[in-house]
Formats: C-alpha cells, structure tokens, sequence
C-alpha cells in the first residue's frame, strides 16, 4: 500500500490528518508511532519498569540500554533545529568524564599496598563504569530536555516516587521472606566464565536480602529491586521525597494518606536493614525539612513533622524494634575494615592524583594483618576491593584527586546554584544532592543511586527554566492559587499580570 503527502502549508504542524494513509510513502507502523509521538517513554521505562529491570539481571545494564533511545532522539532533534541545552556548570562533568576515559592508560599498573589481578577484570569493569557514566550524561541531557508537554515535571517526580514504593515493597518482601533468592534470564545467558564476580552474580541472581552476620548470627537484610542493602537504603530514603512532592504538595487528601502510609510502611524495613548510615540519613532528611519550613513561615507542616517524629520514636521505644537498634549500634566490627579501605584509597590517590588507576583493585591482607587473604573456608576474607565502601574512595581510586574534585563539584554548584528554589521541586532536589555528599563515605552511588540523583538534577534545572521563563502559563501540575517561588518578589506558578503575560504572547514571532 502507498501514499501520498497529503498538501498543507509550508512550516505547519504535522495534525492527525498526515498520518492518515494516503498514497506514495509506507504508512508507519502503529509501535513506532507511539514511540514517536511519545517521547518520555524511555524515561517511564527507565522507573516505572525498574522492577522487571532487576528480575531480569539488567538493572544496572538498563541505564545503558535505554540512552541509545534517547540519544537518538536528541540526535533527530539536533538535525530538525531543535537545541540541546546542557545544565549549568556541564563543563566540570564533562571534564570528569575526561579523567575517567584517561583512567585506561593506568589499568595496568599497580596501586601501593594492593595485590596484582587479572588485567581482563579490570578492563571489564573499566569498560562497564565508562558506559553507565556516559549513559547518565544521556540521562541528564535528555530528561532536562524534555517540555512540560512531553514531561511533566510532576510526572517525573511520581516516577521517582514510584521507585521509591518499589523499595519499599520490596523493603517489606526482605523483613517477611528473607531467603526468597530466584535466577534471573541472564545466568542462562551470560557466559560461567563471566559469573565469578559477586558483582555479576549480585545482579544475576535477585533475592529479597542480603544475607550477612552483622549481628553474629546469618540473617537477611532487605535490598529488592537492588542488587545490595546499602543500595537499598540509599535509594529508598532519596526517592521518598518525591512522592511527597508528587503526591503531597499537589495531590488529593487520599493520596496524602497514601503518602504517610508509604512512608511509616517504609520505617519497618529501614530498621531491619541495619543501615547506620541511612538511619543517619533520614534524620537528616527531618533536620533539612525543619530547616526549610521554619524559614518559609510553615509552621502547620512544621508541628506536623515534629508529631510524626515524636510517634516514630514512642513507636520504636515501645517494639522490639529499639533492640534490634541498639544491637545493631554496639556491633562496630566494619569500622575497621572501612577505615583500612579508606587509607589505602588516599594513598592510592596521592600516588596518580590526576587520573587515578581507572579500576579498582584489591587491598593487600586485611585491617587486622597483610597476612590474611581468601582461603577454601573463607573466600571472604581479606583483598576487599579498594573504593568499595564509599563512592568518594571509588573515585579517588578510579579517577584521582582531580578527577574526585570535578565530580563533587558539579554536584556542589547545582546544590548552591538551586539553593534558594523554594518551590516543592527545589527543596526535594537539593535534599537529594545533599544526600549524595553525605553517604558518599561509606555507600557507592554507581549505579541505581546516582541514576535517581542525575534525574534530580534535571528536575531542579528543568524547575529553574520553568521559573525563568516569562511567558509561562499556569503549571496544570499546581493547585490554583500563588505560591512562593525561589526568587523574592515573585509569584508561582503565574508572576506576571495576565495581560502582561498575552501582550508577550503577541509579541513573539
């Protein structure tokens, strides 16, 4: 069957009519035009499909397999005129992804106070950390592109909230079924030879915990739809906040209660995952709160904050809950391997300060003697991976001082930069980044965690247009009705007169 193009105006729009079959070009197939005229699916896929991700093996994979659309897309709309705008301060990330490519000329050398490994490994990892790097960039470019229209800013924030009640369906899945272990299609897939990493075999082979004994007995603790539960943690407490910009600051009374519901549903895997550094974290999250709607005059959400505050503290005291607490706070036996791994990561840094080694390596013994390595009946003990217990040791590791201090500080600009956007969007977004900075000694953000913190920063400079732009109209996102925005003098959604807003209008060409 052919067609035609059907005859309009030079520079018109292309209506429902031309896609009409019609004599002279191939109609186009049905998936492919709702992939055309839809073009935030790649970001839906990314969140609202992150469970199936994980039960497929391809969690971590997924942030590289779903640029490739993305970047086509801004491909096409770079050749149809339409600008690719970067966020503020992309050079120092660029300049970041600089030190990380020239960290291959350094695979083969030997880091101080390390064991040599095989140089296969370590381009296998280089290679795998350099695409999902270059896969977040995609990510941040394509998700701070994206309109209103095609994107809603809402509709991004109830996708990371979405990702957020995964985890804690998941969260739950670890506390009532701890030893719910399945494979994955890709052990089938992937070659043996390639399964003996405990990365690889993390992802290959999803479970509701991570068994450890931190406590002294073997217990699980929860981690699904993640590969780890430090990853868990991290994720569950940076993506929470953006359901309650979703679903609290513009939803309905139901979906308000669904929200504290979530969120107190949330506290019971958070405590039996035995995360200090996470419980450290969402008190964090209450100080930060306290601090920005105090200073906002939001004395109602303010009182509301400390009652809560005050339950989840009688409701500890009054369970068992507050033992498994104390328990967890007198057994400090990974301090010393942190703090072992964290030394020989400085020292490793100083020795390549500006592009590092590319790849990690493996510490030399252990914290307690060099003596002590992997046995038969223990093949966990010792030559723990160097930059494994934070992601600011992973960089100074992998990328050197110079290469650690372009990183942070693109993260450190978008914080101050965004500091003073008071709207919903901007508080949720600067508590993330602030997170990031805060566990970045001691959890690894590669992969799930920085994926969720880059689509935060796109919304902070997506929110930042938006406030900018003069002639927008009313977010449909919003409540009708003013509120403060992240500039004094300034209404939101609508700062100017209507009329003022039209006559713009008019005046455009």
């Amino acid at each position: 069957m052919t067609f035609t193009a059907s005859p309009r105006a030079a520079g018109a729009p292309v209506t429902a009519a031309d896609a009409l079959p019609v004599r002279g070009r191939p109609a186009r197939s049905r998936p492919r035009h709702w992939l055309a005229s839809h073009p935030a699916w790649p970001v839906t896929a990314l969140l609202a499909g992150y469970p199936i991700w994980w039960a497929f093996g391809l969690a971590d994979e997924s942030v590289i397999i779903l640029a490739i659309p993305m970047l086509l897309r801004m491909r096409s709309w770079a050749k149809s005129g339409r600008p690719v705008k970067v966020p503020p301060a992309f050079g120092l990330w660029l300049l970041f992804l600089v030190c990380v490519t020239a960290g291959i000329a350094t695979l083969g050398l030997s880091a101080p106070d390390t064991v040599v490994s095989a140089l296969s490994n370590r381009i296998l990892s280089f290679a795998d950390r350099g695409l999902t790097y270059a896969g977040l960039t995609v990510i941040l470019l394509y998700a701070g592109n994206l309109t209103e229209a095609e994107l809603p800013r809402r509709r991004l924030a109830w996708l990371l909230g979405l990702v957020g009640i995964y985890a804690t369906i998941g969260g739950l899945g670890g506390v009532l079924a701890p030893t719910f272990e399945f494979t994955s299609p890709m052990a089938y897939v992937l070659p043996h030879s390639l399964q003996d990493n405990s990365l690889v075999q993390a992802s290959l082979y999803p479970g509701f915990s991570q068994v450890t004994d931190v406590l002294g007995v073997t217990e699980g603790r929860p981690k699904a739809p993640f590969e780890y539960t430090n990853t868990w943690g991290d994720c569950l407490t940076i993506l929470l906040p953006w359901l309650m910009v979703a679903w609290w600051s513009h939803g309905s009374a139901r979906q308000r209660r669904l929200v504290l519901a979530t969120a107190g549903v949330a506290l019971i895997p958070l405590v039996y995952s035995l995360n200090r550094g996470v419980w450290a974290g969402a008190g964090l999250i209450a100080v930060y709160l306290a601090v920005r709607l105090a200073a906002r005059g939001k004395i109602a959400m303010l009182g509301l904050l400390c009652a809560a505050l005050a339950l989840v503290a009688v409701a500890v005291a009054a369970t068992p809950l507050q033992g498994l607490i104390t328990s967890r706070l007198h057994h400090q036996q990974s301090n010393s391997i942190r703090g072992s791994l964290s030394a020989t990561a400085v020292q490793d840094a100083n020795a390549a300060p500006v592009i590092g080694y590319g790849d990690t390596r493996h510490q030399t013994g252990s914290a307690s003697s060099i003596a002590v390595g992997p046995t038969a009946g223990c093949p966990s003990c010792g030559q723990f991976p160097v930059g494994s217990n934070g992601q600011l040791y992973l960089l100074l590791v992998c990328t050197g001082w110079v290469g650690t201090g372009l990183f942070l500080a693109f993260f450190a600009y978008l914080a101050w930069r965004y500091r003073r956007d008071k709207t919903p969007y901007g508080m949720a977004g600067v508590l993330v980044i602030l997170l990031s900075f805060f566990y970045m000694f001691a959890y690894v953000s590669v992969t799930a965690p920085l994926e969720f913190t880059m689509l935060a920063a796109a919304l902070l400079w997506r929110n930042d247009q938006w406030l900018r732009s003069p002639d927008r109209e009313a977010d449909p996102a919003d409540p009708p009705g003013p509120a403060v925005s992240g500039r004094p003098g300034t209404r939101w959604p609508n700062p100017m007169p209507r009329s003022r807003r039209v006559d713009l209008l008019a005046r455009r060409p």
